[in-house]
């Protein structure tokens, strides 16, 4: 497949009315803080008919009017802190062709061949990025790049959500919530769970965290989809020994059983502790409630560990318990005890977040991003929604992205990424119920 780049600029809100000022800025909050630094980059599929890109930039222009921070600049204020410039300077718009159809370039997977559906998210000062990429079967690419800094993935649905309605002409009604400043520490602060070795380590201690980053070469990302039957058979084994407890979630099970084959598949020795990081969305957890149209960075992360022989001698239920208890335990006092700890701990001991977009390999670990409940597939221009979405190619082994499969029948596909040397064997076993 090969992307002919034919326009690239910057495009700026537009603004019913008089425009605001654009000398303001909107500090980062502790959570901004802790995630990861770099662009993240997703890729939407349309079948025609599309609408024309110049009605794809006005709606764009009049989201960002709402949606203020992704038009604005990464900037440090006179005490060293990052900030978002409130400065309207705009994002990238580029315009691509293929002299092709996209059937011909399908299967579309997360593979190298994919970066060329969006811009580079290397160097880039714009927050976010678009490429519309047409084929000649009329069929449209829509490449989208967003700052982690600037918003989650929650973040990022609702303003895409936002920027379909602004080109359908309809009112834009996921107005965000922009105030960052309502996590504010206790007084006193209370310190109830460890936040070292989570999400915060040792600028002193970095070196032990040293990862092998000359493996990208070896990275495929593979895309397995679980059926809704096979689903519920996992939920059903991995809740075989709740008794009378509530079974365990769909996620927790497959989240359970995916640990496990790709520990399986990475042939691990077995007194090797290995953990799961997963993203647990803030929003509903905290007390009062924080609305889900909060614009910014609401997540922490969930980390059950074990022992390798443990979590492949033990059955299903073992893991899945290990997850469900991780995951319940980052709740309303672990969110403010982490609020705490961010505030009074971060800069008197020097400390860094663990969240490292760099990282090639997490091994013996794998990280966990759950999209199951993103209004991704909402992203209607005027035409109907996307038929196909996925993220793009990440070559961090052991990352692993979840998300509702397009079919639309409750089915889940998962990006697994691993070492090329193990596919085959994760191959084998990622169905097997044993």
């Amino acid at each position: 497949m090969r992307v002919i780049k034919e326009s690239s600029r910057v495009i700026k809100p537009i603004y019913e009315g008089t425009p605001p000022s654009t000398t303001h800025h909107i500090p980062l909050s502790v959570f901004d803080k802790v995630t990861y630094n770099t662009h993240i980059a997703v890729i939407y599929a349309y079948r025609p008919p599309t609408p024309p890109n110049r009605a794809l930039e006005l709606g764009l222009q009049k989201a960002l009017s709402v949606y203020r921070e992704w038009a604005g600049r990464l900037a440090k204020d006179d005490k060293g802190e990052i900030v978002i410039l409130l400065n309207d300077e705009g994002v990238r718009f580029v315009e691509a062709s293929v002299d092709g159809t996209l059937d011909q370039a399908m299967p579309l997977k997360p593979s190298p061949s994919l970066l060329s559906l969006h811009p580079s998210t290397k160097g880039v000062v714009e927050l976010v990025q678009v490429q519309i990429t047409r084929f000649t079967c009329g069929s449209m690419v829509v490449g989208f790049t967003a700052h982690h800094l600037v918003g989650d993935g929650q973040s990022a649905s609702n303003f895409l959500v936002a920027w379909g309605q602004a080109c359908r002409g309809v009112k834009i009604n996921l107005r965000p919530f922009q105030n960052r400043n309502i996590f504010t520490p206790r007084n006193p602060p209370k310190f109830e769970f460890e936040h070292r070795g989570v999400e915060f380590i040792s600028k002193k201690t970095q070196k032990d965290y040293a990862i092998d980053n000359n493996v990208i070469d070896d990275i495929v990302v593979h895309k397995v989809h679980f059926t809704l039957e096979f689903l519920a058979k996992l939920k059903a084994k991995a809740s075989s020994m709740n008794g009378e407890n509530k079974p365990y979630s769909t996620f927790e099970s497959l989240v359970a059983h995916l640990w496990r084959v790709i520990t399986k598949a990475r042939s691990l020795s077995s007194h090797v502790t290995t953990h799961a990081r997963i993203s647990v969305n803030g929003r509903a957890r905290l007390n009062p409630r924080v609305p889900n149209e909060y614009s910014g960075n609401l997540v922490l992360w969930a980390l059950p560990r074990t022992k390798v022989k443990d979590l492949l001698r033990e059955p299903l239920p073992y893991a899945a318990k290990l997850i469900h208890d991780a995951v319940a335990k980052v709740n309303d006092n672990y969110f403010k005890s982490f609020i705490d700890f961010a505030n009074h701990k971060v800069v008197e001991e020097d400390l860094i977040p663990t969240a490292d977009a760099d990282k090639s390999t997490l091994f013996p670990n794998i990280d966990v991003d759950s999209w199951l409940r993103f209004q991704f597939y909402d992203l209607d221009f005027g035409e109907g929604c996307p038929y196909i979405f996925l993220p793009s190619y990440f070559p961090m082994e052991g990352l692993m992205f979840l998300l509702p499969s397009f079919i639309g029948d409750g089915s889940i596909d998962a990006f697994v990424t691993l070492l090329r040397d193990h596919l085959d064997s994760f191959k084998q076993i990622c169905y097997s119920l044993d």
